[in-house]
C-alpha cells in the first residue's frame, strides 16, 4: 500500500506570508468592506421535540412481529439460509 499524503497540502513556504489578504470583488468595485457572519437556525428543534415525544417501544410493531412468529410467517435470516441450503442440496 502506498500513501501519497493529504490533498491540498502546500509545500514549504517562506516566513514572509505568501498568502496575503486580497480585497474582495465587492471592495475593489467600491462596495462595503465590512464582512458579516450570519447564523440561520433551522426548524430542527421541532423535529427533536417530536422525536422526544415518541415512545421508546412501538408496541403495535412488537405485537405484529409476535403474531407473525406465532403464525410461522416471520422470515429470519436463519430461515432463509436453511431454505437456500435445502434448495441447493436438492439441486445437487
Amino acid at each position: 500500500m502506498q500513501i501519497y499524503g493529504a490533498s491540498h497540502v502546500h509545500g514549504p513556504q517562506s516566513i514572509s506570508q505568501p498568502h496575503g489578504i486580497r480585497p474582495s470583488s465587492a471592495t475593489a468595485a467600491g462596495g462595503s468592506s465590512a464582512v458579516t457572519d450570519e447564523l440561520h437556525i433551522s426548524s430542527a428543534a421541532q423535529f427533536i421535540d417530536q422525536a422526544n415525544q415518541l415512545p421508546e417501544i412501538r408496541q403495535e410493531r412488537v405485537d405484529a412481529i409476535r403474531q407473525a412468529i406465532a403464525d410461522g410467517t416471520y422470515e429470519t435470516a436463519d430461515k432463509l439460509d436453511a431454505a437456500l441450503e435445502n434448495l441447493l442440496n436438492e439441486i445437487a
